[in-house]
């Protein structure tokens, strides 16, 4: 069973703009809440395959998540896969999807989020899972909002 998620925002900069602030791990810390910091896991220009772990305060403890990068279409696309084995939860799989689109220089961002292999508790609240992840997606995009136009 998957659970689903989706957050809307619209920033009054380029496509590119977010399409770039999205991927830069140096300018993560002015708009992912709790950002602790994001390590890349390989070298290079990011693309398809890199790996980071980004780490953030939750409840007074950090926490971390494995990324890896599945898709990039710039200035379209970002997909992003958190494997939960190798992340604090221990469990699970995270697909996120940044999609952007633009009119002129007003983009919109919708991004969708599935959580798939969740077990235990995690799976017995599921819709209280999926909604947390939704509100801190919320967050972020609010606050890459801010970021971004400011």
């Amino acid at each position: 069973m998957s659970l689903h998620f989706e957050v809307k925002q619209t920033i009054q900069v380029p496509k590119e703009e977010v399409f770039e602030s999205i991927l830069d791990s140096n300018a993560a810390h002015h708009w992912k809440q709790g950002i602790v910091r994001i390590e890349r896991l390989d070298d290079g220009p990011i693309k398809p395959g890199s790996e980071l772990k980004e780490t953030r305060k939750v409840f007074n403890k950090e926490a971390y998540e494995h990324f890896e990068v599945v898709e990039l279409s710039e200035p379209e696309k970002v997909v992003l896969r958190c494997d939960g084995t190798k992340s604090t939860t221990g469990q699970g799989e995270y697909i996120i999807t940044y999609q952007i689109t633009s009119s002129g220089e007003v983009s919109r961002i919708i991004l969708n989020g599935e959580i798939k292999g969740v077990t235990g508790l995690s799976k017995l609240f599921g819709k209280l899972t999926a909604g947390s992840f939704k509100k801190t997606y919320e967050k972020d995009l609010e606050a890459l909002k801010d970021y971004l136009e400011n």
